[in-house]
């Protein structure tokens, strides 16, 4: 399979926040990038291009735009930078970004359909409906040319097709195998070129697992209390629950060969270094989007079933949050 070595076109699926970010560094950085967009976010694209705030300057670049990816044609890179409850109407949608030789770097929170492309031991090649309903992603996207991707950055959007930058410009990448490839090099340089920190993993699944760490539990419990996380930590009874749901994907992580380790405590002091910071989690619930609630939380019990690591306080949280979330019209009813 002849896949790229040199990334010379870029397609960003999810022109976001995150999306809108690595977009605008990748143009800058002269290569052309295209945007599978819609609505508002669409029709800003054209008519102002990608848009960054950063550092006090707004930057700018051109960008191909359509609702339509027959329209933009395959590419060498295309970055999924879309958030997990928006996989299933993108999955038959990208097909024409999607040419033998593509590289599919997915720039996503929590645990991806692939997790365990090459990877897991025994679990190695598991499906994760609960990620995937239906296999759609997996059929959307050859598990042979996926990346991970693991983003360490902030952003937000100020207006559809205007991103903020506030801190972080780090991305790891990384093949689900672990292998040190030259495609996955070539993302690396291409991102590096754009001015993006970015450095090559060794497994990228220890990192997905290490960030998810984090946003499983202060992400819920920032949706269901309305709280920003030093509020969420300094509550001693809330940080200890925070704590155990955090001791049980550790526990998972163990099973699965990407143990992690710190302690609970540990990563509360560096979130804790945030200030008032509202989760991104809260941010959809106050804007009244869809949340993220299937590949932060229920994900993890659901791999606590495959290592048959109890997960009572997961259960907890993920019925908790989803019961808010399903009140707030934000995630599925029940079938």
């Amino acid at each position: 399979m002849n896949l790229p070595t040199e990334i010379r076109s870029v397609a960003i699926v999810g022109a976001g926040a995150i999306g809108g970010w690595l977009g605008t560094r990748l143009a800058r950085s002269g290569r052309p990038v295209s945007a599978l967009a819609r609505g508002d976010t669409l029709a800003a694209l054209r008519a102002h291009g990608l848009r960054l705030q950063q550092g006090g300057e707004l930057l700018q670049a051109p960008v191909r735009a359509s609702e339509r990816a027959d329209e933009l044609g395959a590419h060498d890179l295309v970055v999924l930078a879309v958030k997990a409850p928006a996989l299933p109407g993108i999955a038959p949608a990208i097909g024409p970004l999607i040419g033998p030789g593509t590289v599919v770097l997915t720039a996503m929170n929590g645990v991806p359909w692939w997790f365990f492309e090459g990877f897991g031991g025994a679990l190695q090649g598991t499906p994760l409906p609960v990620v995937d309903p239906g296999g759609a992603m997996a059929r959307a996207v050859p598990g042979r040319q996926v990346l991970g991707g693991v983003v360490h950055a902030s952003c937000s959007l100020d207006a559809p097709g205007l991103v903020r930058h506030h801190f972080g410009n780090g991305l790891l990448v990384g093949e689900p195998s672990g292998e040190p490839s030259a495609r996955a090099r070539a993302v690396v340089a291409a991102l590096g070129e754009a001015g993006v920190e970015a450095k090559l993993s060794p497994q990228i699944q220890k990192d997905i697992w290490y960030k998810l760490w984090g946003n499983m539990t202060v992400n819920p419990v920032s949706a269901i209390t309305g709280a920003t996380t030093d509020r969420i930590l300094d509550d001693p009874q809330v940080r200890g629950f925070i704590s155990a749901v955090m001791l049980e994907a550790k526990a998972i992580g163990a099973r699965l060969g990407i143990p992690i380790d710190q302690q609970p405590e540990d990563r509360h002091a560096v979130t804790l270094k945030l200030g008032a910071f509202k989760t991104s989690m809260l941010q959809d619930v106050e804007a009244g989007r869809p949340v993220e609630l299937d590949a932060l939380v229920a994900v993890v019990a659901e791999l606590g079933r495959l290592t048959e690591v109890p997960t009572p306080f997961t259960e907890a949280l993920l019925g908790l949050a989803r019961l808010r979330a399903r009140t707030l019209g934000l995630y599925p009813a029940p079938a």
